[in-house]
């Protein structure tokens, strides 16, 4: 399988970016192409010492910074190395895109180059969530829909649950709908009228609602709301998750008795942070677009983009995109034989 990976994409670009992509290289047995403004990408894989054979680089000499207009950008700038990367997947040179840039303009660049899967109204950007059990789950839309329908979280639903079971492991994955109680007469119109279609679906295990309090208790394996609730409900997570090992790391460094005791808690603490720390999980894709794309977090380092690329990679061999078209199939076959019944 061949990967492209936006090399100037986020933050820590290119550097840490060209890492990454030469440490998955080093562990998969798929293509990785790098892809940005050559001879900067050569001089770090000269200082590396990485061998000839290793990675390949196509170039492209234009960058989209993380502040540009997302639609204005893609047209502005068909030469950058988002846009080369996409094309490339579009033109059969490569299988999948990773990029930890701007995100609008990857969702705007994927939906222009690649497309959607047809029959999906809108794609939805996925990423794990931690909790307290051995596995993540999942959570979509995190920020690519911040207005939904109630139709499109009911396909949101069943994307997340394809890729939750495939990727993750879970067996009949139990969805749930973000809500501010879990009582089906809760909510807005659209968390009523999404929760009326998703008891009806007989191909989901969907459970009902659940309260922001328990997206972290592991009481769902997939969790469904608009991109706006979702961006909001990961970065509160994010900060809540650094405010308190910052917090913990104060308090135990008080005095010498702190000081022992954090010694003796130190191992646990570790293994509570690897679960909260995104870049342990890489990258999530946009699902429902035709093509595999996957984002990571913007300020990755080569360590996240490492766990990026064989994300992608895992995703690539489970065939998710498949089996979401075959999904989407089956539902409209269904919808258009209740159609004709009437």
């Amino acid at each position: 399988m061949r990967i492209a990976v936006d090399a100037f994409g986020g933050d820590n670009a290119p550097a840490e970016i060209v890492k990454g992509a030469i440490a998955a290289a080093k562990e998969l047995d798929d293509e990785i192409i790098l892809v940005g403004k050559e001879n900067e990408i050569n001089t770090i894989l000269k200082s590396e010492n990485v061998p000839d054979n290793l990675v390949s680089v196509r170039h492209a000499d234009e960058i989209i910074g993380t502040d540009e207009h997302p639609v204005a950008a893609i047209r502005a700038k068909k030469n950058s190395s988002l846009m080369v990367a996409l094309k490339m997947v579009k033109d059969n040179e490569a299988d999948a895109v990773v990029s930890a840039g701007n995100t609008g303009a990857y969702l705007a660049g994927a939906f222009r180059v690649l497309g959607r899967i047809k029959g999906i109204k809108r794609p939805a950007l996925t990423t794990l969530m931690p909790n307290v059990t051995d596995s993540p789950g999942v959570i979509l839309d995190v920020g690519a829909n911040a207005d939904c329908k109630p139709f499109q979280l009911v396909q949101f639903a069943h994307m997340g649950s394809i890729y939750a079971e495939h990727i993750l492991g879970i067996k009949n994955p139990r969805v749930a709908l973000l809500n501010i109680g879990v009582e089906e007469a809760k909510g807005n119109a659209l968390t009523k009228e999404t929760y009326a279609l998703l008891k009806n679906e007989e191909k989901l295990n969907f459970i009902g609602n659940i309260e922001s309090r328990e997206v972290l208790s592991g009481g769902a394996d997939v969790i469904v709301c608009d991109g706006f609730t979702g961006n909001v409900v990961i970065k509160l997570i994010e900060g809540t998750a650094g405010t308190l090992f910052s917090m913990l790391k104060q308090a135990f460094y008080k005095n010498l008795g702190t000081k022992l005791a954090a010694a003796v808690l130190k191992p646990g603490l570790k293994v509570i942070k690897g679960k909260m720390d995104y870049s342990e999980y890489g990258g999530a894709p946009f699902l429902g677009i035709d093509g595999v794309v996957f984002k990571a977090h913007g300020s990755s380092d080569a360590k996240t983009i490492k766990n990026a690329v064989s994300a992608t990679s895992a995703y690539l061999s489970a065939g998710i995109n498949e089996k979401i078209k075959s999904i989407v199939a089956t539902m409209q076959k269904e919808a258009a034989e209740t159609e004709d019944d009437e």
